[in-house]
């Protein structure tokens, strides 16, 4: 593997889950993790490199808001919960930004902004208008109104999607576990990570465990096992790392972290709007 591969990249998106957010024992939003993230992302655009973040947590915020102890099962309070917790998420990002003067911008997406043709073309010349304007783009599934997002599950693949759809060069999940082991660290204290994947084959795609560390995020490892597909396939790098210390974003530029590094391997017959239908339905 190449050192400092990843000090040249231009265009990055980043994935940050729900657990990673929040305080464990509470619940509640870790503002310092987050005004570090903030930070980390300001600095990485002041190095001219194009951020976007994908960002989760507007069910697990608004459910808090409303005094909803229990993650909800039901699709309308779901719903709800996003509405109000993605308006409240979407303040705090805003002050946040504003502090190191710079803007970013709300942008929600469905399934049909990637299958369908003019939907993805105009999502597509958002984000370039918004990387021309020097914006840094807040996205998340647009929840409220969509019940196929949040019955699907986390936010990783989304953020593969949005990767390939904006010609990223880097997708970085952020997670609750360092990368990808070759079994259940939680379970198998003798589970080993595993540092480089070069091709994703059949035997790597079934290792994955569907199983998640929390009841605020809801990815595995089998969601972070397709967005790797969907990034390595249209040219980008992917990046498992632990967002306990998300100050990993610029040891990761500087390529001197702990996670698993997934090489772009583009397919010129992958398109977007076949895979979703094929694997996402």
């Amino acid at each position: 593997m190449k050192k400092n591969r990843f000090k040249n990249k231009k265009r990055i998106v980043v994935k940050i889950g729900s657990s990673s957010l929040q305080h464990a024992k509470t619940g509640q939003l870790d503002f310092i993790k987050l005004e570090k993230l903030v930070r980390e992302l300001c600095d990485m655009k002041n190095k001219d490199i194009d951020v976007c973040l994908v960002s989760s947590g507007a069910i697990a915020v608004g459910r808090k808001m409303l005094g909803i102890t229990k993650r909800p099962k039901n699709i309308s309070t779901k719903q709800a919960c996003a509405a109000v917790g993605q308006a409240s998420l979407m303040m705090t990002y805003q002050k946040l930004f504003g502090e190191y003067h710079q803007a970013c911008g709300q942008v929600l997406m469905t399934k049909k902004t990637m299958t369908d043709n003019v939907a993805r073309k105009n999502a597509q010349n958002t984000f370039e208008e918004l990387f021309r304007l020097g914006v840094i783009p807040v996205v998340n599934e647009n929840d409220t109104v969509n019940t196929y997002e949040i019955q699907f599950g986390d936010n990783d693949s989304l953020a593969a999607l949005v990767a390939s759809l904006i010609g990223a060069d880097l997708l970085v999940l952020l997670s609750d576990i360092d990368g990808l082991f070759t079994d259940n660290p939680k379970d198998n204290p003798e589970a080993k990570l595993v540092e480089h994947v070069d091709v994703l084959d059949e035997k790597l795609l079934h290792m994955a465990k569907s199983k998640t560390g929390s009841d605020v995020g809801t990815g595995g490892m089998t969601t972070k096992l397709n967005a790797a597909r969907i990034a390595t396939y249209s040219g980008a790098d992917m990046i498992i790392a632990n967002g306990k210390d998300v100050g990993i974003l610029h040891r990761i530029l500087e390529d001197d972290f702990v996670g698993t590094i997934f090489t772009a391997n583009p397919k010129d017959d992958f398109f977007i709007a076949d895979f979703i239908e094929e694997n996402m339905d």
